[in-house]
């Protein structure tokens, strides 16, 4: 597929559940994704599930569903009633099974939260809220090539069929999100998780690590150990959702195993990877509620967005965080005296958002990022960067030197990862 890029002179910067209306200088482009066509309805759903757990064989005696939390969202409201109602009519039950929401290291949502989530199904099912610190609930079964332990929920383990449902996305480090990070690190146990994350760092080179990218799955170490670790433990079936950049879902990708997941990535790929030149200066949203809910939701799209942006350019990101910074692991790493400081702590023991932290520490080194945020001064001075008001951000824009491009919805949009 061609992207568009496109003369543009005014744009809406969403933040939250609002936009602001901004004028660009003359030149400006917009960088465009592809949006994926809707193709996609609730007895086209039904049908294609019913058709896929019947070429699967599913064993439906004890199943569970694991689906994700309010960050990634499903369009659960509309679909999620029928997987429910699908995999009971197969297994021939009315009785309930578990529904896992996959936190990872998130911490718990509300329950009026959950309810916007997941819809009326929240109230009348049994969802189970995974805790990655609570060490009862996990079995260890293995050790991967990487080092990670495999440590697995034990109900997980009992279940006779794991389905996962969720959006396939772009990670800033595991190269894509979605599928089998459901099961691993969405219901992993915490130090599991944090050695997992912790393979960002490369040691030899006290760096990232170059291949740990948005939109690659070649020699990521971090990816490739999630690939081991779902060879422990494989869902039995994924209901890998394709969103469009309003994070509506358009269609889904039904199916078993690795090439599914690939092939569901592939699509992604294909709407929201794009090569274009870098610029001297990059404007962009998040995408707006709940994509920019906090900070380290919001740093996906400053992470997307800063790969278009050149050396010693500036970077302006529109991303309100209501919900602060989103993290009790990752302000901390700033007082530690620098990235050098913070890396060799982190080599030493990974925790937290401390890649996150490193990440956003590394990026600041090279382009100036603003942002118009609710975040407070004091902690957008502690991470390195402006805290601008949508004025300010005006008052650049009315005479921004050199080349301007903007991404409506940088959560979603990566530059193509190339060695």
């Amino acid at each position: 597929m061609i992207h568009t890029y496109r003369a543009i002179s005014t744009i809406d910067a969403t933040y939250g559940d609002t936009a602001y209306p901004l004028d660009l200088p003359p030149g400006s482009v917009a960088l465009v994704a592809n949006e994926p066509k809707h193709q996609i309805s609730s007895s086209l759903f039904r049908s294609r599930l019913e058709k896929a757990i019947t070429a699967a064989n599913l064993d439906l005696a004890k199943p569970i569903l694991v689906v994700t939390d309010k960050t990634r969202l499903c369009d659960y409201p509309i679909y999620l009633p029928t997987v429910v109602e699908v995999i009971n009519k197969k297994r021939k039950s009315d009785k309930t099974f578990p529904v896992i929401i996959a936190y990872g290291t998130h911490p718990r949502q509300s329950d009026q939260e959950c309810l916007q989530t997941y819809g009326k199904l929240y109230h009348n099912w049994p969802f189970t809220h995974h805790d990655c610190s609570n060490k009862s609930i996990f079995d260890e079964i293995g050790t991967t090539s990487f080092g990670t332990p495999v440590r697995m929920r034990k109900d997980l383990l009992k279940a006779t069929s794991i389905v996962t449902m969720g959006p396939i996305c772009h990670h800033y480090f595991a190269g894509y999100g979605g599928g089998r990070k459901l099961v691993f690190p969405g219901c992993g146990e915490r130090e599991a998780i944090y050695h997992n994350h912790g393979l960002f760092l490369d040691r030899s080179k006290k760096n990232l690590a170059v291949q740990c990218q948005p939109g690659n799955l070649r020699q990521n170490p971090l990816a490739d150990d999630l690939f081991e670790i779902q060879d422990h433990l494989p869902a039995q079936l994924a209901i890998h959702g394709i969103q469009n950049s309003k994070g509506r879902i358009c269609d889904f990708n039904i199916g078993a195993g690795k090439q599914t997941y690939l092939d569901a990535c592939d699509i992604h790929a294909s709407c929201y990877e794009v090569n274009a030149p870098l610029y001297d200066t990059v404007i962009a949203s998040s995408g707006g509620h709940p994509k920019d809910i906090n900070f380290i939701q919001a740093h996906k799209a400053i992470h997307n967005s800063a790969r278009f942006v050149r050396d010693q350019g500036r970077l302006i990101v529109y991303a309100e965080c209501r919900d602060g910074i989103g993290s009790q692991t990752f302000l901390p790493w700033y007082s530690v005296g620098g990235f050098q400081q913070a890396f060799a702590l982190l080599a030493k023991r990974y925790e937290g958002n401390g890649g996150t932290a490193l990440a956003m520490m590394n990026k600041c080194q090279r382009i100036s990022i603003s942002l118009v945020t609710s975040i407070d001064q004091q902690t957008c001075s502690l991470l390195g960067v402006d805290k601008w008001s949508h004025q300010e951000a005006e008052d650049y824009l009315f005479d921004a030197p050199g080349s301007v491009a903007w991404i409506g919805n940088a959560s979603l949009l990566v530059k193509k990862y190339s060695t």
